[in-house]
């Protein structure tokens, strides 16, 4: 899709349950000011080993797994 010379990739990003449980704990940790270093550590690397897996850009991976965990979509109403 090309916008004012402009080219945007539209993906669909792959994330594992362990990847979001990692990033759930993340952020957690963040919200109450107790994120370790061995979190944040553990966060990065298994980004990194999942988008490497998955042949996913790395920040594309990070991104998605943050914006998944920290602005969830409410499920529909039925």
């Amino acid at each position: 899709m090309a916008v004012a010379g402009r080219t945007i990739r539209l993906v669909a990003i792959e994330l594992s349950d362990d990847l979001i449980q990692l990033e759930t704990k993340a952020w957690e940790e963040i919200q109450a000011g107790a994120l370790t270093v061995d979190t944040a550590a553990a966060v990065q690397a298994a980004i990194t080993a999942h988008a490497e897996a998955t042949g996913q850009l790395r920040y594309d991976v990070e991104m998605e797994l943050k914006k998944r965990d920290r602005n969830p979509v409410p499920p529909l109403a039925g």
